[in-house]
């Protein structure tokens, strides 16, 4: 593996450990080189450039995932993710409910019910990790 991966994966897994796995197994059939891409650009590259922590990386992305409109399955992921790096339950909402004004009523309305999701999911498991109680379910 490239140094671009194996940083990815390190910033990947100190924003969500699960994710790792999932992404590699998810594409494993189908496009494993794609798999390589997402770890290596996003996370070995962008995210880990300096200038940003990894809770405002995250605000940004939950806020233009949900802008998008079309990424509930990315959005989900990334609230997730917003959370295990010290983001609120209030902040997540606000940040989406903010999005109403740039992106539509529509599209904050999508964000909220996968808000609602994440967070019911939280509710139901026991914390598994140190970075799992990192924000408020």
């Amino acid at each position: 593996m490239n140094d671009r991966y194996e940083r990815g994966l390190r910033r990947l897994a100190e924003i969500d450990r699960e994710q790792v796995s999932r992404i590699v197994a998810g594409l494993k059939d189908i496009a494993p080189d794609f798999a390589r891409y997402l770890i290596e650009f996003p996370f070995g590259d962008i995210y880990s450039r300096p200038g940003l922590d990894l809770k405002s990386r995250q605000i940004a992305t939950v806020a233009a995932l949900t802008a998008l409109g079309t990424a509930g399955p990315q959005l989900r992921v990334h609230i997730h993710g917003a959370l295990n790096v010290g983001c609120s339950r209030e902040e997540v909402i606000e940040i989406i409910m903010q999005m109403a004004v740039y992106a539509g009523f529509p599209a904050a309305l999508n964000g909220l019910a996968a808000a609602r999701d994440v967070l019911a999911e939280r509710e139901l498991r026991p914390p598994s990790s140190a970075s799992d109680t990192a924000g408020p379910p």
